[in-house]
C-alpha cells in the first residue's frame, strides 16, 4: 500500500461507503461551522470533502494555511440527500476524518487564491505558475494536451509514419523569423541556431529513405507573442512524405484532424474534404489568408466601378466594400467607432453608406453617390434596404487588410459568427515571391524550399511575383494551424528559384549545403506540413489565449517570470564563449 494514500479522490464513491481510506492532497478550502469543520482535499484527480468532528483534529486544520499538503485517514460515509453536491464527482460521499498527517505547511501568505486565479493579473499568475497550475482549468488543459499528443502519435503510427528526433542545435537558416543563436565555446565567433522548424532535416530524411517521417517537434523563433502565438518556443506535428503530392498531404492531414477533433470535441466540424480557397480569392473575399468561415460576411471588390469616379476618397484606389446586415439601424457612434478601428489598421479613414428603409441613402459619402453608384454597390454586395455598406479604399494590400479587419470586427460586434462549430479550409496557390515595398527587391513570400508551380518555365517568366507555389495553409476558425508545401527537390531548379531572390549558387551551396548536396544523390519528390499543436489544443480546450494550454509559458514580451529569464550571465561564462556584451543605454532599449 502507498504510504500516503489508498485512493485518489476520483475513485471514491458510494461503493466505498463504510470503508476506511486514506487520501492525500492539498487543503483547498476550510469551512468552520463551530462543532463541525469541513475541508476539501484536492489531488490531481479531483477533490473530496472531509468532515472533522474531533475537536483536536479540527484545531489542526484551523492552524494550517490553505494549500498545505495533508494525508487524511477516515471512513467513507454517504451524504444526506439534501447535502449532496451534483457538481462534484465525489459529491455523494464524504470522509469522516480519524487522523491527519501534515506533509507540508504553507509558510508564506498565498499570492492569490487558487480558486480565484482567473481574476488575477497574468504577470502574477506566471510568476507563480506552479500555483496557477493547481487550478482545475489549467489541470484540465495540460492533461488534455497530454491526451491530444498521445492520440496524435497513435494516429501517425497507424498511418505508417516513423517518429524521428532531429537536432536542436543546428545552423542559422532564413525561414522568416529571427533565430535564437547559441554561441560555441569550442569555435570562437561561431554560433549554433535553435531550429525555427526541422525543415532541412526532414527533407534530408526523405533523401535517406524514410518515406514517412513525423515528430512532435520543438521550434524556436525570436518573434513577438500574441494571444494565439507563444514567443520563443512552440510545438508542432512535423511531418514529411516522400513520393507525395499536395493531394497526398491533404488526405493525411484531413484524416488526422478529423479523428482528433472527433475524439476531443462534440462540436460540429467541416466534413472532409475541406474546402480549398486560392490565396488571391481569400485576400479578396476575406481580407486575410486565415479566414474565419464562421463569419458569413464577404468582401466585394469595387475598384473598377470607382476607378474614374468623382468621389475623391474612392477614385483611383483599390476599393473593397463590406455589407453590414441591418446596419442602417446602427447609430452614428457605431460607424465612428469603426472608422477609428480602421485607422488603427493603417487606413486614413472609412467611408460608409446606409440604405434606409424608405429608399433613401445616408452616411459619410451619401451626398457624393449618384443613383448609378448606389445601384452598382447594392448589386455587387447583395445589400437590401436596412443594410449598411462599409468602404476601405487605399493600396491593394492596405485595402484588403483593413476590409478584413472590419469584417472580423463587425462579425464580432454584431454576434454574426456561427457558434460551437469548427470551420476548416485550405488556403492554396500562394505567391512564390513578393516585392519588398521599401527596396523593390524580390523576396520569398513564404517557405523558400517550395516547388514553384510550372517549374523552371514559370521561373523564367518576366515577373516573378506572378509565380505561384505549391504552398498551402490549413485554417480553422480564423487561426492558421499550419503551413506546408511540396518541396523543390531538383538542385538545378533550387538554384534558379533562390537566384530570383538574390541568392547566388555559391550562397545556396554555403547556406543550404547539406540539402543541396543531398539532392545531387537522388531525391524523391516530397511534401510536408507541420500543424501547430499549441493552437490545436487551444481550440479544443476552448481557450482564447495560447499560454493557457502551455505548462510554463513566457509572457507576451518573451520573459519567463518564474525562472527569471532572460537574465545576465557571469563574466566568466562570457569569457569562456569569447563574447563581449555591449548593453545599450536604457533610453535606446
Amino acid at each position: 500500500m502507498n504510504a500516503y494514500r489508498t485512493h485518489v479522490c476520483r475513485d471514491l464513491g458510494l461503493s466505498q461507503v463504510g470503508n476506511e481510506v486514506r487520501v492525500a492532497g492539498w487543503l483547498a478550502t476550510v469551512r468552520d461551522h463551530g462543532g463541525l469543520l469541513f475541508a476539501d482535499i484536492r489531488d490531481h484527480s479531483g477533490r473530496v470533502q472531509v468532515v472533522f468532528r474531533d475537536e483536536e483534529l479540527a484545531q489542526q486544520l484551523r492552524d494550517l494555511g490553505r494549500e498545505s499538503v495533508l494525508s487524511v485517514d477516515g471512513a467513507v460515509v454517504e451524504r444526506a440527500p439534501q447535502n449532496r453536491n451534483p457538481e462534484l464527482a465525489t459529491g455523494d460521499i464524504e470522509i469522516v476524518a480519524s487522523a491527519v498527517t501534515v506533509l507540508s505547511r504553507v509558510a508564506q501568505p498565498l499570492p492569490f487564491e487558487i480558486s480565484e486565479a482567473e481574476s488575477v493579473r497574468e504577470e502574477v499568475r506566471l510568476a507563480y505558475r506552479f500555483l496557477d497550475l493547481r487550478s482545475e482549468r489549467l489541470q484540465r488543459n495540460i492533461r488534455l494536451r497530454y491526451e491530444i499528443v498521445r492520440e496524435l502519435r497513435r494516429f501517425m503510427d497507424q498511418l505508417g509514419f516513423v517518429e524521428i528526433q532531429t537536432p536542436v542545435l543546428t545552423s542559422s537558416s532564413p525561414e522568416g523569423a529571427r533565430d535564437y543563436l547559441v554561441p560555441s565555446r569550442r569555435y570562437p565567433g561561431c554560433f549554433y541556431a535553435l531550429p525555427q522548424a526541422p525543415q532541412q532535416f526532414k527533407q534530408l530524411l526523405m533523401t535517406s529513405g524514410f518515406e514517412r517521417y513525423f515528430q512532435i517537434a520543438p521550434c524556436f523563433r525570436d518573434e513577438d507573442g500574441r494571444a494565439d502565438r507563444s514567443p520563443g518556443e512552440f510545438y508542432q506535428l512535423d511531418l514529411e512524405m516522400a513520393f507525395a503530392t499536395q493531394e497526398d498531404v491533404f488526405a493525411v492531414v484531413e484524416q488526422v484532424l478529423d479523428q482528433l477533433f472527433t475524439t476531443f470535441s462534440d462540436r460540429e466540424r467541416t466534413p472532409i474534404p475541406f474546402p480549398r480557397i486560392p490565396f488571391a480569392e481569400a485576400m479578396l473575399k476575406y481580407g486575410t489568408d486565415k479566414p474565419d468561415l464562421r463569419n458569413p460576411l464577404v468582401i466585394v471588390d469595387l475598384t473598377d466601378h470607382f476607378q474614374a469616379s468623382e468621389i475623391r476618397v474612392l477614385a483611383g484606389k483599390t476599393v473593397r466594400a463590406l455589407r453590414v446586415p441591418g446596419g442602417a439601424q446602427q447609430p452614428r457612434k457605431f460607424f465612428d467607432a469603426l472608422t477609428e478601428f480602421a485607422k488603427s489598421w493603417g487606413a486614413k479613414g472609412m467611408a460608409w453608406l446606409k440604405l434606409e428603409t424608405d429608399g433613401t441613402v445616408s452616411g459619410s459619402i451619401a451626398k457624393a453617390f449618384r443613383e448609378e453608384d448606389v445601384e452598382a454597390v447594392t448589386k455587387a454586395t447583395d445589400a437590401v434596404a436596412g443594410d449598411a455598406i462599409l468602404f476601405a479604399a487605399d493600396t491593394a494590400a492596405l485595402a484588403a487588410r483593413v476590409a478584413g479587419a472590419l469584417r472580423t470586427e463587425v462579425g464580432r460586434q454584431l454576434d454574426l459568427l456561427e457558434q460551437d462549430v469548427f470551420r476548416f479550409c485550405w488556403i492554396v496557390d500562394f505567391p512564390m515571391y513578393e516585392r519588398n515595398e521599401e527596396t523593390g527587391q524580390i523576396e520569398f513570400s513564404h517557405n523558400p524550399f517550395s516547388m514553384p508551380q510550372g517549374g523552371a518555365e514559370a521561373l523564367k517568366a518576366e515577373d516573378p511575383t506572378t509565380v505561384l507555389a505549391y504552398q498551402y495553409d490549413i485554417v480553422c476558425n480564423g487561426y492558421e494551424l499550419s503551413s506546408g508545401a511540396v518541396r523543390n527537390h531538383d538542385p538545378e531548379l533550387m538554384v534558379e528559384a533562390f537566384g530570383l531572390a538574390g541568392y547566388s549558387e555559391a550562397d545556396v551551396r554555403e547556406r543550404f549545403g547539406s540539402l543541396y548536396s543531398a539532392f545531387q544523390f537522388g531525391a524523391p519528390p516530397h511534401a510536408g506540413i507541420a500543424p501547430g499543436i499549441d493552437r490545436i489544443i487551444m481550440l479544443l480546450a476552448d481557450e482564447s489565449i495560447i499560454r493557457d494550454v502551455v505548462a510554463f509559458p513566457m509572457t507576451v514580451n518573451a520573459r519567463d517570470l518564474l525562472m527569471k529569464a532572460p537574465a545576465p550571465v557571469t563574466p566568466e561564462q562570457l569569457r569562456e564563449l569569447h563574447i563581449t556584451v555591449k548593453v545599450p543605454p536604457a533610453e535606446q532599449r
